[in-house]
């Protein structure tokens, strides 16, 4: 990233089945992780995450946001989070996140050692990925950020970012512009 918040930090996205039995446990797992490899890590309900720019653009905002000292929340991993549900609120903002139960998750592990004001180590992004497959076991896949395959749920995206029948109608893209629209709109309504 060199310093620059205009510059995606180096990223990892896995992606894989998580059996969630205890969510506590699994994002102190996370947390962990995090800890050891000193990679900013969140983990998505990857039926909500349109593509992989979906999540560079909101790591890239999150990253300025915190260098230009803007950011709301004080874990960039939340801060990362808010961008990506195109919310303000962290409660609200938490509703794109794993729940408890089977389902597809996608992971992220950033490096924000490079960001100003992030006052983090520079992150071991492959170590990161390697024991966030080996937590999500089997159907896990790690890539460098760009090359993810999503399996977004069209009618329960539309259902969590508000878009309607309307807003469809009115764009001449899809459902997975509108959610980069929003991700990128949220850095103007601050």
């Amino acid at each position: 990233m060199s310093g620059s918040p205009d510059r995606t930090p180096p990223h990892r996205l896995v992606t894989g089945t998580a059996a969630i039995d205890d969510l506590d446990a699994f994002l102190s797992s996370l947390d962990e992780i995090a800890e050891r490899t000193g990679a900013i890590v969140q983990a998505f309900d990857a039926e909500l995450v349109v593509s992989a720019a979906h999540l560079r653009e909101a790591t890239r905002l999150a990253a300025r946001a915190i260098a230009r000292d803007e950011a709301v929340a004080r874990d960039p991993g939340v801060e990362i989070m808010l961008y990506a549900a195109g919310r303000r609120q962290i409660d609200r903002a938490f509703t794109i996140g794993v729940e408890e139960g089977e389902q597809r998750a996608v992971v992220l592990a950033a490096d924000f050692g490079a960001v100003p004001g992030a006052d983090r180590p520079d992150a071991d992004l492959d170590a990161a990925a390697a024991a966030i497959e080996e937590l999500l076991g089997a159907s896990a896949e790690a890539t460098d950020g760009d090359e993810f395959a999503p399996s977004f749920d069209a009618e329960r995206v539309r259902e969590c970012y508000d878009i309607g029948e309307r807003e469809i109608a009115a764009t001449a893209g899809d459902v997975t512009d509108i959610v980069r629209e929003r991700v990128a709109l949220l850095d103007v309504e601050k």
